[in-house]
């Protein structure tokens, strides 16, 4: 198994809501960018709940649209071993410091979760400091959940447009 790390945090002092993954896949690494694999559905899910088309853009503009619309990004794992992209192959993880993250962020209302295995290890991490905030469990954007229809990702994605 190949050991990945995952990227830096993508948050400013106006951040209402962080949306935490698991760990950055094979795409996302090769590309050096959050959401990386065409078949993944994360920036077309936010660019709808924001009103904006983040397909389109290029990655810089991507990021900055986010944090123009008060959306942070970052992961739960900050390092582990995984064969290939899935969660479910995550080995000998180490969290990232998401209190450290949360206590620097003054706005943050909403912690949203990027599938199951995000908010396990999320939830956990936060302990008693998730009692905060908001705390919401997103149907994945991974194309390995693909048996779920965008139609009800997307229905619970939109909850996100309450906290900004």
């Amino acid at each position: 198994m190949t050991f990945k790390t995952c990227f830096d945090p993508v948050v400013d002092a106006h951040t209402r809501v962080l949306i935490l993954g698991s760990l950055p896949g094979e795409a996302s690494l090769a590309h050096q960018q959050y959401y990386a694999h065409k078949q993944n559905k994360f920036w077309h899910l936010v660019g709808e709940v924001i009103g904006r088309n983040l397909v389109d853009m290029d990655y810089a503009a991507r990021l900055d649209t986010l944090l123009e619309n008060r959306f942070g990004l970052w992961d739960v794992v900050a390092q582990a071993r995984r064969a290939g992209s899935l969660d479910s192959q995550i080995r000998d993880h180490a969290a990232n410091d998401l209190i450290a993250l949360i206590e620097a962020l003054p706005n943050l209302t909403t912690i949203a979760f990027n599938g199951g295995t995000a908010a396990k290890i999320g939830v956990k991490a936060l302990g008693e400091c998730g009692d905060r905030y908001r705390l919401l469990r997103l149907p994945s954007s991974s194309p390995a959940h693909a048996s779920v229809p965008y139609a009800e990702k997307l229905a619970v994605w939109r909850q996100l447009r309450q906290s900004i």
